[in-house]
């Protein structure tokens, strides 16, 4: 498979040129059996030429969608650059999440240890002060 741009247009370029000759050769099959003295052999020949340019058509164009499911699965690939790219955004998405998660873990300490200043404040010796004076057993 091409490995730069340029290659793989030109690739590209090449398989709409066969199928520009395959459908020359379609085109003059048909010509040739729609004359009133038509000749088998160059009729034979034409379309053996259309069969060819088919033929060659259908490999490159099964060879260009190989590549791309390649690339779109993720699945490494020489020349792409996809799998690296969701790599990255995968690992994105993960230093966010462990972030926020922090944060809200980081907010539930902060409202912990406000309730616990304001219930030493209200309750100085930790709520165990007893109040009055005790038992009155003579």
């Amino acid at each position: 498979m091409a490995q730069d741009p340029l290659q793989k247009i030109q690739v590209l370029d090449q398989i709409e040129k066969e199928i520009v000759l395959c459908l020359q050769s379609a085109g003059q099959a048909l010509l040739e059996l729609s004359k009133e003295k038509s000749s088998q052999k160059n009729a034979e020949n034409h379309t053996q030429q259309f069969l060819k340019s088919l033929n060659a058509v259908e490999s490159k164009l099964s060879e260009q969608i190989n590549y791309l499911t390649q690339v779109s699965t993720g699945q490494p690939h020489e020349g792409s650059g996809y799998a690296a790219a969701k790599v990255l955004q995968m690992a994105w998405h993960r230093i966010h999440h462990a972030r926020s998660r922090i944060r809200e873990l980081d907010e539930s300490k902060s409202k912990y240890l406000q309730l616990t200043n304001r219930q030493q404040t209200n309750f100085p010796n930790g709520g165990n002060a007893q109040q009055g004076g005790g038992s009155n057993i003579s």
